[in-house]
């Protein structure tokens, strides 16, 4: 095994354990303290959890919802050990978060003599400054989750599978992690200010960058919205509007922090805040009198006496201590201080951006285009804080000119540190012009991929492969499905016009229909023990979605095959008359569609009556899960159709001479396992229906098997278009 691991990789690991080993013994004199924080989280999240956290979650969350829908949405424990363990798992994260930081701070003098840490040891107040902004960001982020996501997004959730006719039975583990997930998205996306400005100081990702992308920053976040998000319009866009908003403050921040740094001491940020504190002061105090002033006048009662008279039913408003479950003056207080603090925050920031106008000119200068700075209006610090890209942009005679000018002033200095800046400039742009021929030539002689996989294909075949086949295969590939270029157009609004008409059709009503429909097949003690659970806030969504694209694949995938059927004939990797595909579509459409009937019909409602028979003699009550349920419902009816598919597409593949009946006996066993393979990703999950999927699917392509034996005459019968060798 040792030999599978490189010197490289084996010195990262021993490193690792070394410092992991000096970590533990500089703080082996505290590790009581660290074992003490760790168990203090960890039962003093349990307490926690179970004294308050349960009920004032399911409270606070379904406060959105109406008296109907919340009393029909429901929390439920499927295993006797679900809420402790949830509980121990809940414990265990957040003991890690109080001892872990504990630990690297005692261990911190060994962190520093292995150089993973600065040897000048950094100003607490700024270790604190950056603790309490990290914590107040993430926080803001998870309130804004609980206190406004959340409540809207899962009154949607529930009274949209209710309409469906469903019933929201969230289980407990599923639903915290849910929770979890996305208000840990929210904690962590709320870090942008924090982020942006720390890349853009560190010259990791500059300013100009965050500027100038911000088109794509929008599109990323709004994509993020759809990763992390339910399905549905609505909550995506409250996940990514407000990050929006906030991406836009970054940038007004990452400008300030980009500006101090580079006016080269000319600003300094404490400096300024200390010597306006009573301008800060001033605005805290207020800031602070006209909230408290608002909720102590009777601000919410004059509020309310305006919606009484309003058309409308809108409702009394809460009053503060009512909404926050403190006496009224303290509830008034803690409102009107956390106000005060960003107004306090934004009269620094305005204090701060003055100076930096008015002291630093050459350091906001340098933040519009590079190329337009004028060079010959700067001094010596202002060249030498001026950014490279201006420097680039210079042709040979703008720069003797500059340097002319400099010259001619007497400025002598400023004259050379112009000609070292530009001759840097050149210098830098050819390096990378020779980098871009090296790596052109690198890239013809032997790619990435052809070296790399290289050894892997070597363990599959008895000849050595050479870095040419491979590249050649690699060629191949990437010629055929560049073929796919110009006709993806036609595939993604094919694909889209199917999906969003399945999707559509599920999430307007269709699948209530449906429910209502099957379960009126079934027998009578059935129908009313048909209710199907909802296990996930968003069970009944994904499942939609699954459908409509399983759809949408099967559709696209005949236009996929004749598109691409020319790059593979002149690759020589197959024969026959590619207008077969047509056909084969539209046996797809027919065959799908009259087996779907077939399966829902008859053979769908006399599994399930089956499946559920034994259930029902046992006194049990029967609540199929979503998942669970629906997919058995496709695969006995959309499935049927499929079956009944391959048979008919090994006869027209023969017919048209794309795959011989000899080719598909003699792969019959690579065929089984591709089957099985296939219902391993495309099934829910469990042994029953990866069998489920898998034995018809085999015994079906084996009854096509036994079809064109008896077609072929015992395979002596060639098809028309079938090659006379295979």
């Amino acid at each position: 095994m040792s030999g599978a691991i490189d010197d490289g990789t084996r010195r990262t690991l021993a490193s690792g354990r070394e410092t992991l080993g000096a970590m533990l013994r500089s703080a082996q004199q505290d590790i009581q303290k660290v074992f003490i924080a760790f168990v203090f989280g960890l039962v003093g999240t349990i307490w926690i959890l179970q004294t308050y956290v349960w009920d004032r979650l399911k409270a606070d969350l379904f406060a959105g919802m109406t008296d109907e829908v919340r009393e029909g949405t429901n929390v439920v424990v499927v295993s006797p050990f679900d809420v402790i363990l949830l509980q121990v798992k809940i414990g265990l994260i957040v003991g890690a978060l109080f001892s872990v930081p504990l630990f690297l701070y005692f261990s911190r003098d060994a962190l520093r003599r292995r150089g993973w840490l600065p040897q000048a040891p950094i100003a607490r107040w700024k270790l604190v400054l950056l603790v309490m902004a990290t914590l107040v960001l993430f926080v803001g982020g998870v309130a804004y989750s609980y206190t406004v996501f959340f409540p809207i997004m899962f009154s949607f959730l529930a009274s949209n599978a209710i309409k469906a006719g469903f019933v929201p039975t969230y289980h407990i583990v599923k639903w915290v992690e849910f929770i979890f997930l996305l208000a840990l998205s929210f904690g962590i996306a709320a870090q942008l200010p924090l982020v942006m400005s720390t890349l853009a100081y560190a010259e990791i990702v500059p300013y100009e960058t965050f500027r100038d992308r911000w088109k794509h920053a929008v599109l990323g976040l709004y994509a993020a919205g759809a990763m992390f998000t339910p399905p549905e319009p609505l909550t995506q866009l409250m996940w990514a509007t407000p990050l929006v908003a906030l991406y836009a403050v970054s940038l007004r921040i990452t400008k300030l922090v980009v500006g101090a740094k580079r006016s080269r001491g000319q600003v300094n940020v404490t400096a300024t805040l200390r010597e306006r504190w009573n301008v800060l002061a001033g605005a805290a105090i207020a800031s602070f009198a006209v909230v408290y002033g608002f909720f102590a006048a009777g601000g919410v009662s004059v509020i309310n006496e305006g919606l009484a008279i309003a058309p409308g039913n809108l409702g009394p408003v809460p009053t503060i201590g009512t909404a926050l479950g403190l006496p009224e003056s303290y509830a008034a207080a803690l409102v009107a201080a956390t106000l005060a603090v960003p107004v306090v925050a934004w009269v620094g920031y305005r204090s701060v951006a003055k100076q930096v106008q008015q002291e630093a000119g050459i350091a906001m200068a340098t933040m519009g285009d590079p190329t337009e700075i004028d060079l010959t209006n700067l001094d010596r610090a202002g060249i030498e804080a001026a950014p490279p890209e201006a420097f680039e942009a210079l042709e040979e005679h703008e720069a003797l000119s500059y340097i002319n000018q400099a010259l001619e002033n007497g400025n002598n200095e400023k004259a050379e540190l112009i000609l070292e800046r530009f001759d840097e400039a050149n210098e830098r742009a050819q390096q990378e012009e020779n980098a871009d021929e090296a790596d052109e030539e690198s890239s013809d002689d032997s790619g990435i991929v052809s070296g790399t996989a290289t050894g892997v294909v070597d363990a599959f075949t008895e000849d050595e492969t050479t870095e040419d086949d491979i590249g050649g295969y690699y060629y191949d590939l990437r010629f055929i499905l560049e073929s796919l270029t110009s006709k993806m157009f036609v595939l993604v609004a094919v694909f889209m016009a199917v999906f969003i008409a399945a999707f559509g059709a599920l999430y307007m009503g269709g699948i209530n229909y449906i429910r209502k429909d099957f379960l009126r097949r079934l027998p009578a003690d059935m129908i009313a023990q048909g209710d199907i659970a909802v296990l996930h806030p968003v069970e009944h969504l994904v499942f939609e979605l699954k459908v409509s694209t399983l759809l949408g694949v099967v559709a696209i995938l005949p236009l996929v095959c004749y598109y691409v059927w020319p790059a593979l004939k002149d690759r020589e990797w197959v024969t026959g008359d590619r207008r077969t595909l047509l056909v084969w579509g539209g046996s797809l459409v027919v065959g799908i569609g009259l087996g779907s009937y077939i399966g829902y019909s008859f053979i769908a409602p006399r599994v399930m009556s089956w499946l559920a028979a034994d259930a029902i003699d046992a006194h049990m009550v029967v609540k199929y899960r979503v998942n669970t349920f629906g997919w058995l419902l496709v695969f006995t009816t959309v499935g049927i159709g499929l079956l009944a598919e391959i048979p008919v597409t090994m006869l027209l593949f023969h017919r048209g001479g794309l795959v011989s009946y000899q080719t598909m006996a003699a792969r019959w066993r690579v065929v089984v396992l591709a089957l099985f393979a296939l219902a391993m990703v495309v099934t829910p999950g469990g042994m029953f229906s990866l069998l489920l999927v898998a034995i018809p699917a085999s015994l079906s392509y084996l009854l096509g098997l036994g079809i064109l034996w008896l077609y072929t005459f015992g395979g002596r019968r060639k098809g028309p278009l079938t090659p006379a060798t295979t």
